[in-house]
């Protein structure tokens, strides 16, 4: 492979690593966030009106960022039926060959996300709560984390041609 592609497969693995072990750390704020939302509804009687909203903007950022780095990691559910039973060779070539609707449907989910984004910037959009809090920031996070899981995509696109034509990156 030339050395262009295996200086991209490295970035990419570098920061999806990154950004997936820094997203990671996201549970901990969400559980503190319930958990503080919770004990201050019962035991003070205050309740939080936006506790759910911000769980549900850094659910999304959790699960958006965190794609990149789960499929480095090939933590993705797979539905198996022959595919254990391939050579290494075998699942590099099917992978090559799923890779491409992927990679596919993920540059039709950028431009989605990327609409999506714009469109909230220009009208200021935001959510149908108590608190109207500002949706662009969540939408730039699920345009990151749409693009980082392309670029991951293709990062392991070129792994698996590599390990289908019997080459090591």
């Amino acid at each position: 492979m030339p050395n262009i592609i295996k200086s991209y497969v490295k970035g990419v693995d570098t920061l999806n690593r990154f950004t997936g072990l820094v997203t990671m750390h996201l549970i901990f704020v969400m559980i503190g966030l319930l958990l503080y939302s919770s004990l201050s509804r019962t035991l003070f009687d205050t309740p939080i009106n936006s506790v759910v909203t911000i769980s549900q903007f850094l659910m999304s950022a959790y699960y958006l960022l965190g794609g990149g780095f789960s499929m480095q990691e090939d933590a993705h559910v797979r539905m198996d039926l022959f595919y254990s039973r391939w050579s290494s060779k075998g699942k590099a070539k099917m992978d090559v060959f799923t890779s491409i609707f992927l990679m596919f449907y993920l540059v039709i989910l950028l431009y989605g996300a990327v609409s999506s984004t714009m469109y909230t910037i220009e009208v200021g959009q935001k959510t149908r709560t108590l608190i109207q809090y500002p949706l662009a920031p969540i939408k730039i996070l699920m345009t990151l984390g749409v693009l980082l899981m392309l670029l991951q995509a293709t990062a392991t696109f070129f792994k698996d041609l590599a390990k289908a034509r019997g080459v090591t990156l």
